[in-house]
């Protein structure tokens, strides 16, 4: 980035581990400003040089504490702008001994849980904060599920239609957001090594072409993509970083 132009911003739901951390410092690396958004107070013990004035507490399950939160973001975007909003966080409960949840064993008030954060919270940010994203001509990254497309072993059927939702979400917010020179895009990623994989990820190695695990980093950087000028005519799209699990 040239020192004449404005640093870029993007918000980040999701970002304190795996595919969120790995983001952060994809973007940061680029020079972005990164504001983090967790449930989570800012640790005293992270290293994250923008500490807390880049970081937003917030409860995605709590539709009152979201809509706060994003008139905090608001009011700490610079000229009121945003260069991209990545919505990465989620859930995906499990029930006892981390049993998957099935459509017959999934609590009603688990689903209504599960869609409040990974549905209605990405719309609820994108459509808060649509007028700084159309200043900056910014993009939005919604990020699904290979689960969204198959029954998956280990994630829940809360967690699998949400993603499902999300993707068709992706569409209409591409068909609406676009007028206003608002990209929004999705990506699917597949078994990806991180901290919270369940016990059992690793047998399914066998069943991806690749015959390995994806990484963090190689997510980020789709990402990283999805939000720059070399996918400026990239809208609507979904994009599948599974090593061919989906083929």
């Amino acid at each position: 980035m040239s020192s004449n132009q404005p640093q870029r911003t993007m918000i980040l739901t999701g970002a304190s581990r795996g595919i969120g951390h790995a983001t952060v410092k994809r973007f940061s690396s680029a020079g972005w400003r990164v504001i983090t958004c967790s449930r989570h107070a800012f640790p005293e013990d992270c290293p994250w040089e923008a500490g807390p004035e880049d970081h937003i507490q917030v409860d995605l399950s709590d539709p009152r504490n979201l809509a706060d939160a994003v008139g905090e973001m608001r009011s700490r975007l610079k000229g009121g702008r945003l260069d991209a909003l990545v919505n990465n966080a989620a859930i995906s409960p499990k029930g006892d001994g981390g049993a998957r949840l099935n459509t017959i064993t999934t609590p009603m008030e688990t689903w209504a849980a599960v869609f409040q954060v990974n549905f209605f919270a990405p719309v609820t940010l994108a459509r808060g904060l649509l007028a700084e994203l159309e200043a900056a001509k910014g993009s939005i990254v919604n990020v699904t599920s290979i689960a969204g497309v198959r029954v998956h072993p280990f994630a829940g059927t809360a967690y699998a239609t949400s993603k499902a939702a999300l993707a068709a979400l992706t569409r209409e917010m591409a068909h609406d957001f676009g007028p206003h020179g608002v990209r929004v895009n999705a990506i699917a990623p597949g078994e990806i090594e991180t901290a919270i994989l369940s016990p059992g990820t690793e047998k399914l190695v066998d069943e991806i072409p690749l015959r390995r695990l994806g990484k963090p980093e190689e997510v980020a950087r789709a990402i990283y993509y999805l939000c720059t000028a070399e996918s400026s005519y990239v809208n609507g799209a979904e994009l599948h970083i599974n090593g061919g699990q989906h083929v």
